[in-house]
């Protein structure tokens, strides 16, 4: 993937936007006020920073030599991902998926609810 691919990918999430809170080098990725991705140019490629849970953080790093703890992130919680690299694009949108649905989780009930009725949570949740 490149970001000509993956910036469409993300867009595709229900009520995806672009931000740049850090400046236009940072695109960052929002679903309402939170973050679930923040794309970079890193080393002639690009760096995506993607939410996960700690221990599939920790499995992905040990799968994938492109997979490190999540660059300026909470390292926990965020993986940081070179593209190009060794993840596969199917898993990569995988991990894209993931992230969107962690943070989704994370709203307010009220608005996750909301996203839940007007897309269904297959879409959402995958």
């Amino acid at each position: 993937m490149d970001l000509d691919t993956i910036t469409p990918y993300l867009l595709s999430k229900p009520e995806a936007r672009i931000d740049y809170p850090f400046g236009p080098e940072a695109t960052v990725l929002k679903i309402n006020k939170k973050m679930f991705a923040l794309l970079t140019q890193h080393n002639g490629g690009l760096r995506i920073n993607l939410k996960c849970e700690p221990n599939e953080a920790m499995i992905l790093r040990d799968l994938f030599e492109s997979v490190t703890p999540g660059y300026h992130m909470n390292k926990a919680h965020w993986n940081s991902v070179q593209i190009p690299g060794d993840v596969p694009k199917e898993e990569l949108e995988r991990m894209i998926d993931r992230s969107y649905a962690l943070v989704v989780k994370q709203l307010k009930k009220v608005e996750r609810q909301a996203l839940e009725l007007s897309y269904g949570k297959e879409i959402i949740y995958g």
